[in-house]
């Protein structure tokens, strides 16, 4: 049984949907170790905390951007080559 694209398509879209009609918060409350710890903390300690989470988050979204632009670049680069390699055309 093969599924068309367009159920597929609509498949994701609505998994995606329900994914983002989740609440947040209650994903956040799944470590009560890290909640305790972070309630207890100093001023050092938070500031740790926060350091870690920016170390944690930067380098995946920049290499995400990254690949983002790399993949648009090369999509061009066939574009152009295609258009240029088509007859009747003079450049």
């Amino acid at each position: 049984m093969k599924i068309k694209r367009p159920h597929l398509l609509l498949g994701v879209a609505l998994v995606g949907l329900i994914m983002l009609a989740v609440p947040l918060p209650a994903f956040a409350q799944s470590c009560a170790l890290c909640y305790t710890q972070a309630a207890s903390a100093g001023a050092r300690m938070i500031q740790a905390l926060r350091s870690g989470i920016l170390i944690l988050i930067l380098p995946p979204t920049f290499m995400s951007v990254g690949m983002i632009f790399i993949v648009h670049h090369k999509r061009n680069q066939f574009k152009r080559s295609e258009e240029a390699d088509e007859p009747g055309q003079d450049w």
